[in-house]
């Protein structure tokens, strides 16, 4: 049965069907020939979104739509300039910075390219950066998004495992800051190597404290995300039903700049995003029935542990397989495939579930800088019109503070479990 799950789904990926059609038809297929009840279409692809933390992503994705809509990026972005951009190589600085603060609004690498890539690169060829390196700056900085909470990520990976969601959001905080510094860290080595330039601003007191106030209430929605979680008033769906609360006030009370068709606008591309994750969980859910139905997560836990009781060793070798997969298959539905069929012996083996959430979403993070399927590459590749080869070329080397951040949380667990241990135990 799994082999002609195998078959369908690598048939259907050739001549080009979409990921979440090739998942769903694939199992279809399967179901029917192996004589299994036709009802389990419908009923499986119902019960995996009957699922109150996935109400949490459309809130979130919708939160982030509104704080675009409002403008607020453009003074994040001036704000930052102004702390950073008197460094050496002070602009790709601020690249990574923004993007830290953005994923605490976004939760998506795709929503941070949209949002933030244009104007990132535009800024950076302003002031004498390659076309080539920005683009690969701006999507190797966008993979904080989904570790950073609000995660949508990881909340798909807390669905899937049967895990605990608000300690998955907690325990990205730590690697997205490792991250962020990993990345600072090389543009540094590469600007004194490069003689990258300083950014001409010259920031005053009057005009940095103007834009700390105008840009305060935006950077107070990770704060107000995270101190909620921290206090128990509410779990991740209530937290992200509150966000877009919050990014409803102060977009119509203290930007004044959302209107009514600015909220339509938000709505529809919350409408549109929503719809594409959910038909990929729906059909991945499909997916993953077949093989359980051919007891693939059992002996998947067995041949691991088989290997080895050991859970570095385990996650090493998970790090394999995720970044395989990272190149054909589109993040969330590897994590609804992936995560059912390792987490449990992983956890057996002693690794802590945040470890391993954040080690898959990380890990398939990467994938999408990676071709053939590598969608932030083909996302930036649209947004900057720059030719895909290019954009691959310019991300390649960025691919060494991302590896590095990978080993280290790979490395050492604490790095995930620490936080959310001495939060809320």
């Amino acid at each position: 049965m799994t082999l002609t799950l195998l078959l369908a789904f690598a048939m259907l990926l050739v001549i080009g069907a979409p990921i979440a059609v090739a998942l769903g038809l694939s199992s279809a297929i399967t179901i029917l020939m192996h004589d299994l009840p036709a009802s389990v279409l419908l009923q499986r692809a119902v019960n995996s979104i009957d699922s109150s933390p996935l109400l949490a992503v459309p809130m979130f994705i919708m939160a982030a739509a509104l704080l675009s809509a409002t403008g607020v990026t453009t003074y994040m972005f001036d704000l930052v300039r102004m702390i950073v951009g008197r460094l050496r190589g002070g602009m790709a600085h601020v690249n990574v910075l923004l993007s830290l603060v953005f994923a605490g609004m976004s939760g998506a690498a795709l929503a941070d390219i949209g949002a933030l890539g244009g104007m990132q690169v535009r800024e950076m060829e302003k002031q004498g950066y390659t076309r080539r390196f920005a683009a690969g700056l701006t999507i190797a900085s966008a993979t904080i998004g989904p570790i950073f909470p609000p995660s949508i990520p990881l909340i798909i990976f807390a669905t899937a495992a049967e895990v605990s969601p608000v300690k998955l959001l907690l325990a990205g905080i730590v690697p997205a800051l490792l991250l962020a510094g990993m990345l600072m860290g090389y543009i540094a080595l590469v600007a004194r190597r490069q003689n990258l330039p300083r950014d001409p601003i010259s920031p005053t007191l009057p005009a940095f404290l103007r834009l700390s106030l105008i840009s305060l209430p935006a950077l107070m929605t990770p704060v107000l995300l995270i101190g909620g979680l921290l206090s128990g008033y509410f779990g991740p769906t209530e937290a992200a039903g509150i966000t877009v609360a919050y990014a409803i006030l102060i977009g119509l009370l203290v930007y004044r700049t959302l209107t009514l068709r600015k909220l339509i606008a938000s709505a529809r591309e919350t409408v549109l995003a929503t719809a594409n994750i959910l038909f990929v969980v729906a059909a991945a859910a499909l997916f993953a029935w077949v093989l359980t139905m051919d007891q693939v997560p059992a002996r998947a836990g067995e041949w691991l542990l088989g290997i080895s009781s050991n859970p570095l060793v385990l996650l090493l070798i998970l790090n394999v397989v995720l970044l395989v997969a990272g190149m054909f298959l589109e993040s969330i539905a590897a994590i609804l495939i992936i995560a059912p069929i390792v987490t449990p012996a992983l956890i057996a083996a002693g690794a802590p579930p945040e470890q391993i959430g954040v080690v898959m979403v990380l890990n398939l993070m990467i994938g999408l800088l990676t071709p053939p399927v590598g969608m932030s590459l083909y996302m930036m590749s649209i947004t900057v019109k720059i030719p895909f080869a290019e954009v691959v070329r310019g991300v390649a080397p960025f691919f060494v503070p991302l590896f590095a951040a990978l080993a280290l949380v790979t490395l050492f667990p604490g790095l995930t479990a620490w936080l959310p241990t001495y939060l809320m135990e």
